[in-house]
């Protein structure tokens, strides 16, 4: 029973390496399955950016107006919304990795999920710092973008650990809620 034990672990560790080919592909060569692979890769992406450019406009007068009829300042509204918003899709493709519950799979999820709040923030930080800077902006930001730092440098810290728990999730997922909190005190002890 030793032996049979070994082998279903090593057929488990096999079926966790094995790649998801599309069902409408799996008739075809291995040549052919990676061209159509990328033709539909890009044309999903042409449709992804086409969608995006038509509902950016709209979302963000979205926001404008549910911040201006909450009488909250439109940071708060932003901050807390439109993450939420712009990184749905990658939360449903690693909540579906995460259902797999292998370990390949975890690891995938949250990879995904470390990768995308970290290129996220790098990415909007510098493009707003870059906008402030060429354009000769007036500097009000200075509790946003603490907050974000601080929170980026500590998810650096997190990130490195070889092992994740579920006590480490709800760490991290407090780190939400604490940075909208630590911005509102550092403003109000005159941060701007």
């Amino acid at each position: 029973t030793e032996q049979l034990s070994v082998k279903i672990l090593l057929d488990d560790d096999e079926d966790e390496e094995e790649e998801e080919v599309p069902e409408d592909l799996t008739a075809l060569s291995p040549e052919e399955q990676q061209r159509a692979i990328i033709r539909r890769a890009f044309s999903m992406l042409i449709i992804g950016t086409a969608i995006v450019l038509m509902f950016s406009d709209p979302m963000v007068e979205v926001l404008s107006e549910i911040a201006v009829r909450a009488n909250i300042p439109p940071f708060y509204v932003s901050f807390i919304l439109a993450p939420v918003a712009a990184n749905a899709s990658e939360v449903i493709a690693s909540q579906y990795y995460a259902s797999k519950k292998t370990r390949k799979t975890i690891t995938v999820a949250l990879t995904a999920l470390e990768g995308a709040a970290s290129m996220n923030n790098t990415f909007c930080l510098s493009i707003f710092m870059g906008l402030i800077y060429f354009r000769g902006l007036a500097w009000q930001f200075s509790a946003e973008t603490l907050a974000i730092v601080l929170v980026q440098l500590v998810m650096y810290v997190y990130a490195q650990r070889s092992k994740m728990s579920t006590a480490t999730g709800f760490v991290i997922l407090s780190f939400f809620p604490l940075s909208v909190i630590l911005v509102a005190v550092l403003e109000y002890f005159g941060l701007d």
